[in-house]
């Protein structure tokens, strides 16, 4: 049996010694809100940044409710306190069929408050970009890498360089990020519009990702799971993926949940039925770095078991 760690080291480094599964790990969300905001971010940013504290919270109070992620980005490298200029705005969908990536300028992050949340939830692109016209499609997906030093560490010393380097080889298209969850998976990124989110990334896996998704598809490697689904629909979506070689992003959908598998169905009729199971990590591990180790739960996938075909 492998040794608990101690609360002293790097949460990312017992992550990758204990070889904690990463599927089933992505946030859930129907949807995404991120809007731009220089300057220094603290462990809330939201609430803890030269963005409007009041407006902050309350916007990301909202978000939760319908179920659309919201945060913070910022361009890579030096950061002003203050910079004088429009916020860059993007809203994604992430459902399978109906992904679909928005971005615009606004003036000032107040303006956010006139965005339909409800439609953003439900894939509505018309009624979003209704609702805030400055909204436009956005044709090549975006990066996100959670830099957050105030966060954890580990986003930090592993995020900053990565989107550094990643910056370099997609300019325009890669953004740091207030908070992804999941430090202890750093460097993690999250890839819009389709919400797939991926951890221990290096230069050149990020790259591969980037460059499938561009082809409508994902990778494997430290694949986390698309935000669409619950966790466990995460876990058994991977699992289909890695039987099947499947890398399509709108190929696969999660159908159905029961307390013990999850059912994943191709969109060419196939299924499968994916036993789901959560334990508690053994040895105990930190979730983030200065965290004292507990037994956290971890999902596990089962190979999945084919249903035939629909």
């Amino acid at each position: 049996m492998t040794p608990a760690p101690d609360a002293t080291g790097r949460c990312s480094t017992f992550c990758r010694v204990l070889r904690e599964p990463l599927a089933g790990t992505a946030v859930v969300a129907a949807g995404w809100v991120v809007v731009e905001q220089p300057g220094p971010w603290g462990a809330k940013a939201p609430t803890q940044s030269h963005l409007n504290p009041d407006f902050g919270g309350s916007f990301d109070d909202k978000c939760k409710k319908v179920d659309v992620r919201f945060g913070l980005i910022r361009s890579p490298g030096r950061h002003a306190d203050a910079v004088e200029r429009s916020h860059q705005v993007f809203v994604a969908s992430t459902g399978p069929g109906r992904s679909w990536l928005l971005g615009g300028g606004i003036a000032d992050p107040s303006e956010l408050d006139d965005l339909d949340l409800a439609a953003v939830a439900r894939g509505d692109r018309a009624a979003v970009m209704a609702s805030l016209p400055t909204l436009q499609p956005v044709d090549e997906p975006v990066v996100l890498v959670c830099t957050n030093g105030k966060r954890d560490g580990c986003c930090a010393i592993l995020g900053r360089p990565l989107v550094s380097a990643l910056a370099e080889r997609a300019p325009g298209r890669v953004w740091e990020a207030n908070h992804l969850g999941g430090h202890r998976f750093a460097p993690t990124a999250t890839y819009l519009p389709a919400g797939t989110m991926h951890g221990h990334l290096t230069v050149e896996t990020a790259v591969e990702a980037l460059a499938a998704a561009d082809r409508g598809e994902t990778v494997l490697t430290g694949l986390r799971g698309r935000s669409t689904w619950t966790k466990r629909g995460q876990a058994a979506e991977v699992a289909v993926r890695e039987l099947t070689g499947e890398l399509s992003l709108d190929a696969l959908r999660v159908v159905a949940e029961g307390p013990e598998t999850v059912t994943v169905q191709h969109v060419d009729g196939r299924s499968w039925i994916v036993p789901v199971t959560s334990a508690p990590a053994d040895p105990p591990r930190p979730d983030s770095c200065g965290k004292e180790p507990f037994a956290m739960s971890i999902l596990q996938a089962g190979i999945p078991v084919s249903g035939g075909v629909r």
